[in-house]
């Protein structure tokens, strides 16, 4: 019996696409091996976001060749499709297959890395509904990895959400590399009619989107979202990058500091207490001094819940690695003010929830503790006898310390 070993690395879509790849190993009659040196097949789905992934994945690669040399080796994702020529040649006792030609090439079936039916030690489920982005931004290499754009046929989508929720997953989120370019190939429904089918299921559950373009967030998305607040999760996480209109435009995003504090300003007006969170980047080339506090002022106006930073890495085959680049001593003084500054806004958006009741997500427990978090993405800790340790639990938020809320059941 073929014994399988299958090592994750980078976001949330390739989470999903390794667990698919997991039930269809079951499927076919492997089994999973205790780790990668007893495994016939040893399949990596690597991330090349930045420059420590890429080293993260050649030091998996290493150990495997070393401690396992007749193991099949098989490399997808981004870091394998972004640099083939280069990985081939760096290592070439492994094969590098995309991931809409490893069912083919594994199973001898198509499209694996679309549909799951749970998630292996995971509270909340994961749905990829699209992949593929062609946008290009001047630092990002996910479009030479991932640039056809697909997305899930709409009844699949339901249909998985379906199964998720009979087997007791009561938060699902919705994944992809872009998911506002959502277009079911069937129908042509884009993301709010697919939102507005959503709407129309039975059964106790809500709905998170992950990361999604500013410019992609439609009226009819967020009319979805305010029409049904218990089916859907009053948050957003924005990618901001920068608050300078110079640097947007040279990094190739596609709108300005007006457009997103008029989006945020909409969706504030529309769902309420909605949680608002942002990616920034630290030290983009051509950043200045100047630039960098443009961007801090932005934010602190715009009064966002958190950050996600990042700081800059050049990747090789994008524009702006062909920049100067600034010292590395630089970009990293700029992350860290930008992660205190994180600290700052979670605590805020935490003292500002203070007396509000809010559906809580229970995930698991800490110290002892039962924690979960809210619609908003605010992390709770809920204090009392006879508290569920799992579902929905609806709870009075008493009081705050630094980014953490503690809570009551109701």
């Amino acid at each position: 019996m073929t014994t399988f070993f299958i090592k994750t690395f980078g976001c949330r879509v390739n989470q999903v696409e390794s667990q698919a790849i997991l039930e269809q190993f079951l499927r076919a009659g492997a089994t999973p091996a205790d780790s990668f040196e007893t495994a016939d097949i040893c399949v990596l789905n690597t991330c090349t976001v930045t420059h420590q992934a890429d080293k993260d994945v050649e030091k998996q690669i290493r150990q495997i060749l070393r401690r396992n040399p007749s193991a099949r080796l098989v490399l997808t994702g981004c870091y394998a499709m972004a640099h083939k020529a280069e990985v081939q040649k760096k290592f070439p006792e492994a094969e590098i297959v995309g991931k809409y030609e490893l069912g083919r090439v594994l199973f001898n079936e198509e499209d694996v890395c679309w549909t799951v039916s749970g998630h292996e030690g995971h509270s909340r489920a994961f749905i990829k509904i699209q992949d593929g982005c062609d946008c290009f931004c001047s630092y990002c290499i996910v479009p030479f990895a991932r640039s056809e754009k697909r997305s899930k046929p709409l009844a699949d989508v339901l249909s998985e959400i379906k199964t998720l929720e009979e087997k007791g997953f009561s938060e699902i989120v919705l994944t992809g590399i872009n998911i506002g370019n959502y277009c079911c190939p069937q129908t042509g429904a884009d993301l709010a009619e697919l939102c507005d089918y959503i709407s129309r299921q039975t059964g106790t559950f809500r709905i998170r989107f992950s990361s999604i373009e500013l410019q992609t967030v439609t009226g009819g998305v967020i009319a979805a979202m305010a029409a049904r607040p218990d089916r859907f999760c009053n948050y957003f996480h924005l990618p901001l990058q920068a608050g300078c209109d110079k640097v947007l435009q040279d990094m190739n995003r596609h709108y300005d500091t007006a457009a997103y504090r008029a989006r945020v300003a909409d969706l504030r007006s529309k769902v309420p207490q909605i949680g608002i969170f942002a990616d920034v980047i630290a030290g983009y080339p051509t950043e200045t001094e100047q630039d960098f506090e443009d961007t801090v002022r932005f934010i602190r106006e715009v009064k966002l819940a958190g950050l996600h930073v990042f700081s800059y890495s050049p990747r090789p085959g994008t524009k702006a690695a062909l920049l100067k680049q600034l010292p590395p001593e630089e970009i990293k003084r700029r992350a860290e003010a930008l992660r205190a500054l994180d600290k700052e806004l979670r605590a805020a958006f935490a003292a500002s929830l203070v007396g509000t009741e809010q559906v809580v997500f229970m995930e698991e427990r800490k110290d002892g503790l039962p924690h979960g978090i809210t619609s908003n993405f605010q992390q709770v800790v809920l204090e009392g006898e006879n508290v569920p340790r799992r579902g929905l639990v609806r709870a009075k938020i008493v009081r705050a310390e630094g980014a953490l809320c503690y809570g009551k059941v109701v």
